[in-house]
């Protein structure tokens, strides 16, 4: 296929760029700098700039560009304070995915595949029970954490709702790997400047090679209409992963803290203290996909080998 991909420099879009091309699709990136895009046609890929934003600036950006699949991956996380990131990849969940669909008629493109979370399940705690697919996302509440998952439910009611369009979307768990958010915490690890909750959740997370592959089978076999949860295999409290992580640098464990000394950080205090148990069968059983890294365990030694 002849990929319209956007976030195509990004943590996940740059191995999904290399997946696609090794798979034998064509690339076309979307970058909002000429150097992301120089970097991107060095790769192997062509580019083009634009701003998702504006909708008249994409559309004028793919003009010429002729495509079968549209694929979103597009966030601010990692470009800026957190709270103004959070305010920004809801705007792409939100107007960018509307622009991009635009552009995906524009260009002849039959297939949509948009980023979704899969902490758009809400962000509390959930029990000892495994989400699947199955369970409906969060009902949007008040607030800076409400107006994202409320982003998260837009970005996916707009593809699946798009006409004569296949859309599919991919719930992903919490990105790790060689990426600037994986640094961040690294080095935060490092200083002892991550306190854990004593009473810390469960998350679930996602290698981005994973992710990257998990983007791929989505794309050629994704079903129309469909949410795919992309988790590894276990689920993991945040102090064992933190701890693990800790010791593959030869750091101090984490502190651990009550839940509410954290509440001054709210977006920290909410990701730590939501618990959540995700399933990802139905990715393995319809996308014929499964985790290279199946668990933290695997994966933090291969960040440890990446970073140093």
């Amino acid at each position: 296929m002849r990929v319209l991909l956007a976030g195509a420099s990004g943590a996940i879009g740059t191995p999904l760029t290399r997946q696609l091309l090794a798979a034998g699709h064509q690339v076309v990136g979307i970058s909002r700098s000429q150097s992301n895009a120089e970097r991107l046609r060095s790769a192997g890929a062509e580019a083009v700039v634009a701003d998702v934003l504006d909708r008249e600036n994409l559309l004028a950006a793919v003009r010429d560009v002729r495509a079968d699949a549209v694929v979103h991956e597009l966030t601010a996380l990692g470009t800026t304070k957190m709270g103004e990131a959070l305010q920004g990849t809801n705007a792409l969940r939100t107007t960018g995915t509307a622009n991009l669909l635009a552009a995906a008629r524009a260009v002849g493109a039959h297939r949509f595949v948009t980023q979704s979370i899969v902490l758009g399940y809400g962000y509390r705690d959930h029990g000892p029970r495994v989400i699947t697919e199955d369970d409906p996302f969060a009902e949007p509440v008040g607030g800076k954490l409400g107006e994202a998952v409320a982003a998260m439910g837009s970005t996916e009611k707009q593809v699946f709702s798009a006409d004569e369009m296949e859309g599919v979307a991919l719930r992903y768990g919490f990105f790790y790997g060689h990426d600037r958010m994986t640094n961040m915490m690294v080095n935060l690890v490092r200083k002892r400047r991550l306190p854990v909750p004593s009473s810390g959740g469960f998350a679930n997370f996602i290698y981005l090679d994973d992710a990257a592959a998990a983007t791929v089978a989505g794309l050629e076999k994704g079903r129309a209409g469909q949410a795919y949860n992309i988790v590894d295999d276990e689920p993991v409290r945040w102090g064992d992963y933190l701890d693990t992580l800790a010791a593959a640098f030869g750091a101090r464990r984490p502190w651990r803290v009550p839940s509410w000394m954290l509440r001054p950080i709210p977006y920290a205090h909410a990701m730590m203290t939501t618990s959540m148990r995700v399933s990802n069968a139905k990715a393995k059983r319809e996308l014929g996909w499964a985790p290279g890294v199946p668990t933290y365990r695997e994966g933090i030694p291969l960040i440890a080998r990446a970073i140093g």
